[in-house]
């Protein structure tokens, strides 16, 4: 028997293979196959959930090109045995400051830009933590393959301060973790940054 979560994986498979069809397809008839297979791809999605079927449809329609994954940066700052985290406006629940990475920056300073935007701090970013595939780990089902990269960051500036994107900051004692944000992090990652985060010994943690 399939698992739970094998229905998103078939409709995120047949999403981006009538994504990338669509991309290089020059003949009509072909056009109409890979429009049909994104169309049973949202049928799947909405059978199992309660968006519809059209708006899902609707949506992925603006995805062009090549389908690859999302990128999102985390930052892992620590200060006296405690890690830095923003309340998020969009469910008031806690999470390492980051977000969508912006064409034109590197991943590092993309997670330098998000930490100042979202936390008021001037940041260096000084090693990588880990890569994940987001589908790999306990988050709340999403449509999207994201690849999230957790950067350890040290202060170099500023001070605490809320952005358009989170309403508070502060920091909590390692395992002490206020109600998290599960899309964006779990409790699971933040134990295993952190200790990531205080040896030398340990490589970049990745799927």
């Amino acid at each position: 028997m399939p698992d739970s979560k094998q229905w998103l994986l078939w409709a995120r498979q047949l999403q981006a293979i009538s994504q990338n069809g669509l991309a290089y397809s020059k003949d009509p008839f072909d056009v109409e196959r890979f429009e049909q297979i994104r169309h049973i791809s949202a049928a799947i999605a909405a059978s199992h959930t309660d968006t519809d079927a059209e708006q899902l449809v609707q949506l992925w329609s603006g995805e062009q090109g090549y389908a690859t994954p999302k990128v999102d940066v985390r930052a892992v700052i620590l200060h006296e045995d405690k890690l830095l985290l923003v309340r998020e406006n969009s469910d008031n629940r806690w999470a390492l400051p980051g977000g969508w990475a912006d064409r034109g920056l590197s991943a590092a300073e993309n997670v330098v830009k998000e930490v100042y935007e979202e936390a008021g701090f001037q940041v260096e970013a000084v090693r990588l933590l880990a890569v994940l595939d987001k589908h790999k780990h306990e988050h709340p089902l999403g449509w999207n393959d994201v690849y999230k990269l957790f950067f350890q960051c040290t202060i170099t500036g500023g001070s605490a301060a809320q952005g358009m994107e989170t309403s508070e900051v502060a920091f909590f004692r390692i395992g002490e973790w206020p109600e998290l944000s599960e899309s964006r992090n779990t409790a699971q990652q933040l134990d295993r940054v952190c200790r990531l985060a205080v040896s030398t010994d340990l490589g970049v943690w990745f799927d």
